[in-house]
């Protein structure tokens, strides 16, 4: 299939949501801890198309908690292939992806929707691109892995989050502290 990629791309944390509403967003992603009501700011958007996943931002079993899953890397797929097969290649859109940060799972799944749309583009590309889009970008692990797996990367995605949380560590040091805080520091030990 020929995939028509969304040109305009934004990634969120639910507190930005107001900020969006009169960006004539098209399509939304919103990935949401279970529980979590749903974003008031949306009955303020112009009509769009919305898919809702809910599980949270770890990326190892933790009592109480649902860890990121295949399945829902798929279904972060399916929305994809949604977008691509009813978006004609002469109009605009304007995909959202968020979270509750902006930081991890939505930049995660906008990884993964960049990758999916553009097959050919270098691992390395995406990120930068997606550090383009969200500065602030560290990507769940998991989620990566899970979609280097499922679009056939071989390995490369994981490969290039490691390069990709090195650059973000020596950008933003702080953020090593942060991630050992959110039980994430096997994601920095990858760091390259």
């Amino acid at each position: 299939m020929q995939r028509v990629p969304i040109q305009m791309l934004t990634i969120c944390g639910i507190s930005e949501l107001p900020d969006q509403c009169d960006r004539s967003v098209t399509h939304v992603l919103s990935i949401l801890d279970p529980g979590h009501p749903d974003p008031e700011a949306f009955g303020a958007y112009d009509p769009h198309r919305r898919t809702i996943l809910r599980f949270h931002d770890i990326i190892h079993p933790i009592p109480g908690m649902i860890l990121p899953a295949r399945t829902n890397v798929e279904a972060v797929l399916r929305f994809g292939d949604e977008v691509a097969e009813g978006w004609p290649d002469h109009a605009e859109g304007h995909l959202l992806v968020h979270c509750h940060m902006g930081v991890s799972r939505s930049t995660a799944a906008m990884l993964t929707l960049m990758a999916q749309t553009n097959p050919d583009e270098s691992e390395d590309r995406l990120f930068e691109r997606l550090v383009e889009i969200r500065p602030q970008a560290w990507p769940n692990s998991l989620m990566i892995d899970f979609a280097d797996e499922l679009l056939s990367r071989n390995g490369r995605l994981t490969e290039a989050l490691r390069r990709h949380y090195g650059r973000q560590i020596r950008r933003m040091p702080n953020y090593v502290q942060l991630m050992y805080d959110l039980g994430r520091g096997r994601e920095v030990e990858m760091a390259a």
